[in-house]
Formats: structure tokens, sequence, C-alpha cells
């Protein structure tokens, strides 16, 4: 199979947006998900078996392109998901494709995938990674992400080798991760990894629980209510005080 031939499975198309990257963005959310984050606001993206649209890697990019004038300097196209990197292949194709177009790629990614040949392919074409640090330590990980923490710490790794750009992003739960003492042990994770630019603290909201009940997928955060965007600023304002002084 020609490289512009792979498929991929695509979730939804989000043209124009300005988050997930610098500039005007070009969002491609692909299906299928590692991990079971309790608190998920995208579960219709976990599995490839629900609604999807495939593409190949040569028709996407050549949908992309017709959107490359709205870019400038700045802006490009942000692959996220679900895990984007369950489809590396396609991911490093389609950037190839991009590239020969002028035309660069973000990965949002939970980083919680093996570090095969083609996800490793993926990451060194990218320009800038945006990686989930969702917990600090194995044992929570495991407990809120159902997921293996080591994983995450490798591919991290494996940007700093790289001199990835890399922007580290942490959702802040009530009760769960929300405190000073629990961005200080984040923060030991992010100081390993010098290719990080920028920490960024979001907050829980409640926004997909209506998918929750149309798939009939139990939500074990129905009861917590949305994080106080005041405290949540607060933290973020730790955290950006202390990674100042490093």
């Amino acid at each position: 199979m020609n490289n512009c031939d792979v498929i991929g499975k695509i979730h939804s198309l989000e043209s124009l947006a300005t988050l997930d990257g610098d500039g005007v963005r070009y969002g491609v959310f692909l299906v299928g998900c590692p991990l079971r984050c309790v608190y998920c606001h995208n579960p219709d993206t976990w599995a490839n078996s629900g609604a999807y649209t495939q593409y190949t890697a040569r028709e996407l990019c050549d949908k992309i392109g017709r959107y490359k004038p709205y870019f400038g300097v700045d802006g490009g196209v942000t692959f996220s998901g679900g895990e984007p990197l369950l489809q590396a292949e396609f991911v490093a194709c389609c950037g190839k494709l991009l590239s020969q177009n002028g035309i660069e790629y973000a990965l949002d990614t939970s980083g919680a995938v093996e570090l095969d040949g083609h996800v490793k392919e993926a990451v060194k074409g990218a320009e800038l990674i945006i990686l989930d640090l969702k917990m600090y330590d194995s044992e929570s990980y495991r407990k809120y992400t159902a997921g293996d923490m080591d994983k995450v710490i490798a591919f991290g790794d494996l940007c700093d080798r790289l001199g990835k750009r890399t922007w580290l992003r942490t959702v802040v739960v009530p009760n769960i991760n929300d405190t000073t003492q629990d961005m200080d042990e984040y923060l030991k994770v992010a100081s390993r990894w010098k290719c990080v630019e920028k920490y960024e603290l979001l907050g829980f909201h409640t926004m997909g629980f209506d998918k929750y009940a149309r798939l009939s997928i139990p939500n074990p955060l129905q009861s917590t209510s949305p994080m106080n965007s005041e405290k949540l600023q607060e933290l973020q304002r730790y955290i950006d005080d202390k990674r100042s002084k490093l």
C-alpha cells in the first residue's frame, strides 16, 4: 500500500480553530483511545466501532490544504482524539504530505502508547507536542485512567531527547488533584523534561455528561461539580510562579 493510501478513522474535523497549538489550527480528531479517564469529556472517541469517517492520508491532506491561506506564519494542523498515536502510521503519512505543502502539525496526545517506529516517526515530524500529564504517580494514573504511567514517562523522555517543543496540560478535578501539594508533585515530573515550554491547567467540566447517557456508559464523576474557575486560576499562578524560579 502506498503511504498516501493509508486509511485513517476520523471522529471529527474542526477548521479554523484557535486552541491546541499556535495560531489558527485545523483540528483532526481520530477515534480510539487506550485510556478510560474518569473525567473524559469525549467518551464517543474511545472505540473505533462507533461513527467515524474514513480518509486516506492523501484525501485528508488535500482537504486541509485548502485552508492553508488561513494558517498564517504560526498556524497549522493539530492531530488529537481520542489518542491520535493509535493511528501513528496515518499521522506520520499525513505529516509527510503536509510538509510537502509547507504545513506543520502538532500532536495532542496522552503519550500512553508503545514507542514503535510509526509513533517515533510521527513525533519526529511534529513541530509541537501537547502532552497530557494526567496524574503524577503510577498508582493514581492507574486508578483514574486505567493506564500505565511508565509509557507516559518514556514518551516525555523521547520528546526531550528529540528536543521537541512540548506543552504540558493537566485537567484539574475537584477533590482529586486540586491542591498546591498536587501541583508540586506534577512539577516534579515536569522538571525531568527540559523541552517543556509551557504548563497549562484545564478545569474539569460537565459538558460531556450527555454523551455518557447517550452511549449508556457509566459516568464515574456524575456527582462532581465543575472546577471552580478562581481556584483554577490560583493553581495556574502557583504553577507559573514555581516554574519561573526553576
